[in-house]
């Protein structure tokens, strides 16, 4: 295999940052755009891989990100092979009732409507190389929690509309390998952030179980999917396309 540029968000932490690592200490010195909001962590990337990683720090409500993205590896590296679309926040933790509709906006803004600008900046160079789009989904999309209605929302109509993206690109860009995946429950900054952070708003018995995973050992380490993402953006098979991978379906290894 020869080396590959791949575009990662969520690049800063989480599985983002483990499918990254991956990339980068490959014998093929992938190249990676690493994205995401918090700049120290991509610039310590940065100084570790001088000539493998460039950064691209914003807000994914700004839809221009993604575009700076594509940009970027253009100019640096002269091709794009592989998106890994893994962000996503679970911001606006409340009530129906209490949640303004701006809040519901913003959290789908940034894991929805942010990945298709994404796909379409990139897609005309994922064209020429018979490239690869792999997205991170959530058991949330499936699994419904009381305060945390925008972002499973968000994430269900990731699911379903990425699918179905999927299975349309497989229809109009037979050259491109689009697939979702649902990680399972890993222990990122997000699973943190609900125990300490969310749980109050939460309802008791939902927090307690994300609680006991955490105490029982039950969480996934990040460089699991992690790596499994990695290798897929790289090499995945193209019967794959289409498809939404769930964890029960996937040995991660």
């Amino acid at each position: 295999m020869t080396s590959k540029v791949v575009i990662v968000t969520g690049a800063s932490r989480g599985i983002g940052l483990a499918a990254t690592q991956y990339l980068l200490r490959a014998p093929q010195l992938h190249k990676v755009v690493a994205v995401a909001r918090s700049r120290e962590p991509l610039e310590t990337l940065g100084s570790q891989y001088p000539t493998q990683v460039q950064v691209v720090c914003g807000d994914l409500r700004d839809f221009t990100v993604g575009q700076k993205a594509v940009e970027l590896a253009i100019e640096k590296w002269g091709r794009l092979d592989s998106l890994v679309l893994n962000h996503g926040i679970l911001d606006a933790v409340a009530r129906l009732e209490d949640l303004e509709i701006e809040a519901w906006k913003g959290t789908f803004d940034v894991n929805f409507f942010s990945t298709l600008g994404f796909v379409k900046a990139a897609l005309c160079h994922l064209r020429r190389g018979h490239g690869c789009i792999i997205f991170t989904s959530s058991g949330a999309a499936t699994s419904g929690y009381a305060t945390w209605g925008a972002y499973g929302a968000s994430k269900g109509v990731e699911t379903a509309a990425i699918n179905h993206l999927a299975l349309t690109l497989a229809n109009e860009e037979k050259s491109v390998t689009s697939i979702s995946i649902r990680p399972g429950v890993v222990d990122t900054e997000m699973q943190k952030e609900i125990r300490e952070v969310h749980g109050a708003t939460m309802d008791q018995d939902d927090a307690r179980r994300f609680r006991v995973l955490k105490e029982q050992g039950q969480l996934l380490k990040p460089e699991q999917p992690g790596h499994v993402i990695a290798k897929l953006a790289l090499d995945a098979p193209k019967w794959l396309s289409g498809e939404f991978l769930r964890k029960a379906l996937i040995v991660w290894n």
